[in-house]
This record gives structure tokens, C-alpha cells and sequence, in this order.
């Protein structure tokens, strides 16, 4: 979504990304782990936990079978060497996870045929624990959209086949407390497909400024999800929540943003609590964006950092030397002075 002043955005990027001529690349990952192993920061860092390892600005005002390659939202590893990317005009594309060249488009729909503001996306894909009989069938996406809010299940082709339940006080006033334009902005699987998260961008009405909502679901033996446990989470003065996203063991990477006109945008990454422990998801911070190496990027608006834009959408795609690699994408909201651009990080978390 576009942020509202005050308010910034986050995003990911696929391990292996090397789109030729267009990927600025860090230094090569053997330089990286004697560093690490020796307490120094490593080669490009943002930050003690994260380096920046290229960026790539290939997709920009692009199209693809007549679809505009922009406003990504969300990110998701899908099978091999596939990468769903999602777009909140009710975009879904099929990435080539290497090189992020587009492989294919379906259009995404509401029951009455409308698009979706289509924000956070899971690909569910098959699980050796999770097959039955009966229910819904793996192999699926979710989806979520900020403007009831909703989850949905579609197809590989684009069918709508299901809804979530929602609790009441999530939904968009005058249903609920959900701010409009502001409610499910991330979505998350947890390891082992039992459990989805969906996280409030901003706080309801009438709860404290800095407190968002994550709504979990519990998956049933036929594959469909019961409503689960809420949590809180506390975002930094004037971020909100633009995605969520689930490390191997459980713990949720975050991505907060912000936006102040002529200054640009805030992106941090932070490290919050594996949920089930109680319902407060407590947090540390990873890195602040801005103090990455920029690379040679380049910005059309003041940025504190010309590698900043409105990041948004996130997503684990591997390990390298015991750190994550992890794509992140802006969604440029089809704007002449915002880019499409994806980073690649690797994250010691």
C-alpha cells in the first residue's frame, strides 16, 4: 500500500539472485565468514547481523503479458526455482527464482469479480505432514487484503476457492476497530504448516499508538484454518507493519516502515518472538536500512539513503554461510519517483 506520511516500507530477495548486468553484487560470500567467525562485521553491513548483497532495479516500469511488473506487496518462495511475487492491484506473478525474470501472470479476483488491495501472500505448498483424504488440497496461495480484511485461498490458475474467518474487531470500521487501508499487511506460515499469521499494518481504534494486532490461524486434519491466538506486537514512534515473515525456527522477521515527505523513508528490520509463548511478541533490531552500503544506487525523491524505498514485501529463500538470505521488493505504487527495486540480504538472526 502506499504509506502514509510518518510511515515507511520493507521488502526480500531470492537466494541466487545474479540478474545479469542488473544485480549490483557485494563481496563474494567466502569473504564474508571469516569476519563473522572472527566478531567483525561482515562485507556491505548494514549492521553486526545483516549485509546487503546486491540490488537490482531489472523490473522497474516493466510489463509482462500485458500486466504492469509493480506495486509488489509480497513475496513467497514457491516450488523450485519459482518465486510468487504479489501486487495489490490483484496481480499474481511467477518469478524465475534466479534471475526474477517473469515466467507468468493470473489475475486475482474478490467473490463478486472485484480486485483484491491485495497485500500478503503464503505459498502453500505441499507438506509430507499436512496431506489427507479430504479438505482443501495443498499446493495453494493465500492471500490477504486490507480491505475488509480477508485471507483467501486461490488456485495456481487464479480460482478463488475459500475465505478465513476473521475476528470481529480486526475488520474495517464501521464493521470493526481495523483502520481503512491499514489493517492484514503481512501473512506468514510458521515451519511446519500448521500455523498462519496475518499482521495489522497499524492499531486498531483505540488501542496505543505503537500496538499492532497479529492474528493467528490453527490448520485442521482436512486442511482448512480455525481462527487461533492474537498477539501484540509494539512497532518503533511512527512505523507501522508492512510485512512478516517466518524464520526456520519459528521467529518472525518484521519489517517496519515509514514515510516523512522531504526526508524519504524509514526501513527497519527487526527480530520478534516465535509466537506460542505467550501473547506480547517481544523484538530486537537487526538493522536500520539506511545505514547500508548504498552500491550505487540511485533515488528520484530525497531518501536518507538512495537505496531506500517503500520496501514491503519479504521473504526467507535460503541459508549461506550460517546466515539467512532473504529478498526484499518495494512497491513503487506505479509512481514515476518510487522504483521497483529488490534487495538481497543475508541476516545472522
Amino acid at each position: 500500500m502506499r504509506p502514509r506520511t510518518l510511515r515507511t516500507a520493507l521488502a526480500t530477495l531470492t537466494a541466487g539472485l545474479v540478474a545479469a548486468g542488473c544485480l549490483t553484487a557485494a563481496a563474494p560470500a567466502t569473504a564474508v565468514a571469516p569476519a563473522a567467525a572472527q566478531g567483525r562485521p561482515p562485507a556491505n553491513a548494514c549492521s553486526p547481523a545483516v549485509s546487503l548483497t546486491g540490488f537490482t532495479d531489472a523490473l522497474d516500469k516493466t510489463t509482462y503479458d500485458g500486466a504492469y511488473v509493480g506495486n509488489l506487496s509480497a513475496l513467497a518462495p514457491d516450488r523450485r526455482g519459482s518465486l510468487a511475487a504479489l501486487s495489490d492491484r490483484s496481480s499474481l506473478f511467477r518469478l524465475d527464482a534466479r534471475t526474477l525474470r517473469p515466467r507468468g501472470v493470473v489475475t486475482l479476483a474478490d467473490e463478486s469479480g472485484a480486485a483484491l488491495d491485495a497485500e500478503g501472500l503464503v505459498a502453500d505448498l505441499p507438506h509430507s505432514r499436512l496431506r489427507s483424504s479430504g479438505g482443501t488440497p495443498t499446493g495453494t496461495y493465500l492471500v490477504s487484503s486490507e480491505t475488509e480484511p480477508s485471507v483467501r485461498r486461490y488456485s495456481g490458475t487464479g480460482e478463488l476457492l475459500g475465505r478465513l474467518p476473521v475476528p470481529d474487531d480486526l475488520r474495517t470500521a464501521p464493521e470493526g476497530r481495523g483502520r481503512a487501508n491499514g489493517s492484514f499487511e503481512g501473512l506468514t506460515l510458521l515451519p511446519g504448516g500448521r500455523t498462519l499469521l496475518a499482521s495489522m499494518e497499524y492499531p486498531l481504534d483505540g488501542d496505543p499508538a505503537d500496538l499492532v494486532r497479529i492474528q493467528s490461524w490453527q490448520r485442521t486434519r482436512h486442511g482448512d484454518f480455525r481462527l487461533g491466538a492474537q498477539y501484540t506486537y509494539r512497532t518503533d514512534p511512527g512505523l507501522g507493519v508492512s510485512e512478516v515473515t517466518a524464520a526456520p525456527d519459528g521467529r518472525l522477521l518484521v519489517l517496519e516502515r515509514g514515510f516523512t515527505a522531504g526526508v524519504g523513508n524509514t526501513v527497519r528490520l527487526q527480530l520478534a518472538d516465535r509466537p506460542g509463548r505467550g501473547t506480547v511478541l517481544h523484538k530486537r533490531l537487526l538493522a536500520d536500512l539506511a545505514d547500508c552500503p548504498a552500491l550505487g544506487a540511485s533515488a528520484e525523491q530525497p531518501q536518507p539513503n538512495p537505496l531506500l524505498d517503500n520496501f514491503e514485501g519479504m521473504a526467507v529463500t535460503g541459508r549461506s554461510g550460517g546466515r539467512l538470505e532473504v529478498l526484499v521488493v518495494s512497491d513503487d505504487n506505479q509512481n514515476a519517483v518510487q522504483t521497483t527495486r529488490f534487495l538481497r540480504l543475508r541476516v545472522r538472526a
